[in-house]
């Protein structure tokens, strides 16, 4: 993966949160001292959670009739759905599109319902990182099918978690209850006000940003405005620099390391690794974007990566959690928990089964086969499925 003195960073040119590689770092980030670096990054966190803080405020800010406005295209699950695909695909960052639809739950202008597909549609919108990073590999044919198929292998395992467990939770709510069951057993209930110590912590810098904004002359919806927006750019740009400062301070010695315990196969120990990374870089990108290369190169399996990309559905949840606890509202950390819960849930419905287990694996390795085969069906695959289908599928459903 390195060569020379060169450390790559595993960044979004421009978005957050979610990384492919780019250039490498500067001097200064190389030389920044590891305990500097780990202090760097808890600052980064409280900016973050101000910023999703700041994002709750500005809604709240905003009259009901902007807010009926702004999400009356969510209203029926489908759309919602789609909605978080596209959502995740714009920012590239299933950690940014999850925390702003915490800050929704949290602001009421976005009731629970609502919101479950919309965190589904951000596991498969996520997915498009890694498949982007793929098509670096595309003039080798045989890295190319390696690294599409590790790519694509996640894309079809939440594609798969989505069709089987959206129509239970429409059904029964069952992904729902689980999660507010947990809440109630955290100290919260339905309709109440959890007690959140975060949240008293990023309560002033958001009121300072408000009184400044009103010293301008802003009231009403454009103040709520400018505080959404700020917000928004609070947490991208926050996001950004935790995943940068992230990647330096542990993902080098990981990318290292990962080989030999990939190796030894078990998809407990892979998936385990794929969680820890993914906490620890805040970012699955950064995680499912490393097994890119390793498969592009031949030296772990697609079966190995596999249940990697599995551990870092998981791990990416922490990101939601963080904002619901700076929340304080009961709602928000029911529908943080709810995609923790869906994550598990579908590992644990489908991995255990060999047969259903299959499917992506074979997905994936007949969508490469095509890829190989003809170029053009990798790059409209991509289009297809993450900006085609879903813009259809707002404006049908809607």
């Amino acid at each position: 993966m390195h060569s020379g003195r060169t450390t790559w960073c595993y960044i979004l040119a421009g978005n957050p949160g979610e990384g492919v590689m780019a250039g490498p770092t500067t001097p200064t980030e190389q030389g920044l001292p590891t305990p500097a670096r780990a202090v760097l990054v808890v600052a980064l966190i409280y900016i973050f959670l101000v910023g999703v803080s700041m994002l709750e405020s500005g809604i709240k800010v905003m009259g009901a009739d902007t807010q009926a406005s702004l999400f009356e295209s969510v209203n029926n699950p489908i759309a919602g759905l789609f909605v978080g695909i596209l959502g995740t695909v714009l920012v590239q960052s299933s950690s940014a599109s999850t925390s702003v639809v915490v800050g929704l739950v949290a602001s009421g202008a976005l009731g629970v319902d609502a919101a479950v597909p919309m965190i589904m549609g951000a596991n498969i919108g996520t997915t498009v990182t890694n498949t982007l990073v793929s098509l670096g590999s595309i003039r080798q044919s045989d890295e190319f099918k390696r690294a599409f198929a590790a790519a694509t292998v996640h894309d079809f395992f939440n594609l798969l978690a989505v069709l089987i467990l959206l129509p239970i939770e429409l059904a029964t709510g069952v992904l729902s209850s689980i999660a507010e069951s947990i809440t109630e057993a955290l100290g919260g209930s339905a309709g109440s006000e959890w007690k959140s110590p975060i949240k008293q912590w990023v309560k002033e810098p958001v009121g300072w940003s408000k009184d400044l904004l009103g010293d301008l002359g802003l009231e009403e919806n454009f103040l709520g405005t400018a505080m959404v927006l700020l917000g928004l750019l609070v947490v991208l740009a926050a996001l950004t620099f935790i995943t940068r400062n992230m990647k330096q301070l542990v993902a080098d010695r990981v990318e290292r390391s990962l080989n030999a315990v990939l190796g030894s196969g078990g998809g407990a120990v892979a998936m385990l690794v794929g969680l820890i990374v993914t906490i620890a870089v805040q970012s699955s990108s950064i995680t499912t974007s490393i097994m890119v290369p390793l498969a592009a190169a031949g030296v772990v399996t697609l079966r190995n990566i596999f249940p990697v990309t599995l551990g870092a559905n998981v791990g990416t949840t922490i990101t939601a959690l963080l904002a619901a606890l700076a929340s304080g509202s009961v709602d928000a950390l029911t529908i943080a928990l709810v995609h923790t819960t869906f994550n598990v849930t579908g590992i644990v419905i489908l991995y255990p089964m060999p047969r259903i287990r299959a499917i992506p694996l074979r997905a994936a390795e007949r969508m490469a086969d095509l890829a190989v085969e003809r170029h053009t069906m990798a790059v409209a695959y991509v289009i297809t499925l993450f900006i085609v289908i879903p813009l259809i599928g707002v404006a049908v459903f809607r």
